[in-house]
């Protein structure tokens, strides 16, 4: 074990130290009254959709994706098994409906997805019925998307691959009960999905959109997945954590990030040098973390990075949140609506509506092609003397840190290849990432930082071929 490990709280320990010490959290003060609100409208721009279907357009369109999750326990591992706190008296629609309207305070309009746990589907309380009436009634006043996540974030990490089938398909159809009236979500959330899981949602349950990796995540909660590109991918049936490569190894399921974060801050392993890695647009790692005097400013920095720069670069720009019912929404309205002042064409649509945009506008991976630049914060990890600059698209991911106020040469410190043969695990283990040649975590001794034309030749090749302006670096 590092020292740092032993240290660093992981956020599960850390949300558990928030809800007992801060209940009022939750509540976020005063309990408003949910009010009446139409449904927002999607889609502003013609550019990059057919004719007469701008409604369903991607490209030149900013977009945040916001879910929550309801649940009974901290994290529920199993059907019935609960890892950590019950969570019980967090989850009441009087806390529910809190929640709703500083949403609703902070983006008029704006529509969210609601991920429902086993328990919290199941439970025959009237408390837990309250939360699903109220949950229902949401998706048809504001057109919020309600579904089911399937083992506590880590389905993966503790059940096979053959019980998460029968969860998803169970849970699934506990949720789109919930509503009613034939309805089915377009996604689920899921933090982790196996490739063969994603496969089946597609293939089986006819669901094409799944928050299944969490970007970057190493030695952070109970499981790892560091590997992936951060923006939407069609996973391969080999790993969920690389693009697939054609039609052999395809699968049609949106695979979504579940949380944005700061390009510096994630370069480390969990909490490396007392930083905190997953630091972002997340509230644990911000507003309610060590830096909370600065939390807001470090989301909107985080915001940014994909709104400004990266819509410049990408031709669209999407920002991504899970913001815990048990944390409460303090904090909440203030983020949202320093966005929508900033951006106000911005749209604020549910996972799988997002994901099913994304999935209209490209049929395969060959097309993908993210860029990102990003100088740091000074906030926590987020270095101020330093650029990192990331290339994400079918065949590879890239990224090059460099020093500032500069002219300084930059090094890779990461270099995954997606052409070249992957495998999952055989069992239940949290160890899920795809680590490459060169990996940002920097946990092995291949790891070290070195200059581009330290690379094999080959690999130079390799990325001249997509990227010839580094040559001049």
């Amino acid at each position: 074990m590092y020292k740092w490990e032993a240290k660093q709280k992981s956020r599960r320990e850390f949300l558990s130290t928030v809800t007992a010490a801060f209940p009022f959290l939750t509540l976020g003060g005063k309990t408003p009254k949910a009010g009446r609100q139409t449904s927002a409208a999607v889609g502003n721009s013609d550019i990059g959709s057919a004719p007469g279907n701008k409604d369903h357009a991607l490209l030149s369109n900013r977009f945040l994706t916001f879910a929550t999750i309801v649940r009974v326990n901290q994290i529920e591992a199993r059907r019935g098994e609960g890892i950590g706190h019950d969570e019980t008296a967090f989850h009441t629609p009087e806390t529910i409906a809190a929640f709703r309207e500083a949403f609703a305070h902070g983006w008029p309009g704006g529509r969210i997805t609601w991920a429902l746990s086993w328990l919290a589907l199941t439970n025959t309380t009237e408390q837990f019925k309250g939360i699903r009436k109220l949950v229902a009634e949401y998706h048809g006043r504001y057109g919020d998307e309600v579904t089911f996540i399937p083992g506590g974030y880590f389905a993966n990490a503790y059940n096979t691959q053959e019980q998460v089938n029968r969860d998803l398909h169970e849970g699934i159809a506990l949720a789109s009960a919930v509503v009613g009236g034939g309805y089915r979500p377009q996604g689920v959330i899921a933090g982790f999905l196996a490739a063969a899981n994603q496969r089946f949602l597609a293939d089986y349950e006819g669901i094409h959109v799944c928050q299944g990796n969490v970007w970057s995540q190493y030695s952070v909660d109970n499981q790892d997945g560091d590997g992936s590109i951060c923006y939407p991918y069609y996973p391969s049936t080999e790993h969920f954590c690389k693009p697939a490569q054609g039609r052999s190894d395809f699968i049609d399921c949106v695979n979504l990030d579940g949380w944005t974060c700061d390009f510096l801050a994630a370069r480390r392993a969990g909490g490396a040098g007392g930083f905190n890695s997953r630091m972002g647009v997340g509230p644990i790692e911000t507003i309610l973390g060590p830096w909370k005097q600065r939390g807001l400013e470090e989301m909107l920095h985080t915001t940014a990075i994909h709104f400004d720069k990266g819509f410049e670069l990408n031709g669209f720009a999407w920002v991504t949140n899970i913001w815990e019912i048990v944390l409460g929404p303090r904090g909440l309205a203030d983020w949202l609506r320093a966005v929508r002042q900033r951006w106000p064409d911005a749209l604020c649509i549910p996972h799988g509506e997002f994901g099913s945009r994304w999935r209209n506008q490209f049929k395969d991976n060959s097309p993908l092609n993210y860029r990102f630049v990003e100088r740091g914060s000074g906030i926590g990890g987020s270095d101020a003397d330093k650029e990192i600059r990331w290339y994400m698209n079918q065949k590879f991911r890239l990224a090059l840190l460099s020093d500032l106020p500069g002219p300084s040469p930059e090094k890779v410190i990461d270099f995954t290849r997606y052409d070249v043969p992957a495998q999952e695990p055989k069992d239940m283990t949290r160890k899920w990432s795809l680590m490459g040649e060169i990996n940002q975590k920097q946990i092995r001794p291949r790891d070290k930082p070195r200059p581009f034309q330290d690379l094999p030749a080959e690999d130079q090749k390799r990325i001249l071929t997509i990227y010839p302006e580094l040559s001049r670096g």
